[in-house]
């Protein structure tokens, strides 16, 4: 087949240095409403490449060195120092740095109303596997974990090899595509004001169309600037809207840098 426009698209945002890792089926999906709106091909690359960046783009702060930091994971010698070098290397994205003050009541919180899982997904996740460690998750417990960075992917599946986790790691568009099978638990983290950028009925597809017992969806406090601005409002208000209508139950717990939503789908 010959090559369309939207294949140039694709084929431009990637070959920059800060796309070329980003799920190609997410590009084409944005590429193909940005190439229907736009007067050009320049025009929709520009814009299309400004979406992605809204996505996901500002949460790390320099291009990742995976390679050593795989390094340093795989040279620490016991659980201890394994657990320093993943809050070392949490720091380096803006959504899990923010969660390391509350890292251990963070977790401890959700899993006392989550019953203790067999299998967890964790969805458009960044670098939030790298707390398993803190997590208190059962013996042979499957994690599976999704976000739009091949790279970080990779990263993510030689992660589990070295710390003995049971996961797979895989770059998906998840509004698109729904990860396969059954979960206990699904972690949306800070995530929805992210993949909204990209479908305004984000919220609700994930809510719909991810097959879990429990949904721990969570909004940030406040903006990557650290001004709160009635944040925290806003987002309860956007999630009871989300939830309105339905039969499922929730609950919130509120943290200094997160407000989570925990909703029973499955579990009247």
């Amino acid at each position: 087949m010959e090559p369309t426009e939207l294949d140039a698209l694709v084929a431009t945002v990637r070959a920059s240095a800060g796309y070329r890792s980003v799920n190609a089926d997410l590009i084409r999906r944005i590429g193909a409403r940005e190439l229907a709106a736009r007067r050009s091909l320049k025009e929709a690359v520009k814009a299309a490449k400004n979406k992605l960046h809204q996505v996901a783009g500002a949460y790390l702060e320099h291009t990742p060195r995976y390679d050593r930091w795989l390094e340093a994971l795989r040279a620490a010698p016991d659980g201890d120092a394994l657990r320093r070098v993943c809050a070392d290397l949490m720091r380096r994205h803006a959504s899990t740095q923010e969660r390391l003050p509350i890292l251990d009541a963070f977790y401890r919180a959700i899993f006392a109303v989550v019953p203790a899982p067999r299998r967890v997904a964790d969805l458009a996740c960044g670098l939030n596997p790298l707390a398993i460690p803190w997590m208190g998750l059962p013996a042979g417990v499957e994690y599976y974990a999704a976000d739009i960075y091949d790279d970080m992917m990779a990263f993510t599946q030689a992660f589990f090899s070295i710390a003995g986790v049971k996961g797979v790691a895989e770059s998906r568009d998840v509004l698109a595509a729904p990860p396969p099978g059954h979960f206990d638990v699904a972690f949306v983290l800070k995530a929805l004001p992210c993949l909204e950028q990209v479908d305004k009925q984000a919220g609700r597809r994930i809510l719909d169309g991810v097959d879990a017992d429990y949904l721990v969806i969570s909004y940030p406090a406040h903006s990557l600037g650290g001004r709160a601005r009635g944040m925290p409002a806003h987002y309860e208000s956007q999630f009871q809207q989300l939830v309105a209508g339905s039969p499922w139950a929730w609950q919130k717990l509120v943290f200094q840098t997160e407000i989570v939503f925990i909703v029973a789908k499955n579990r009247l």
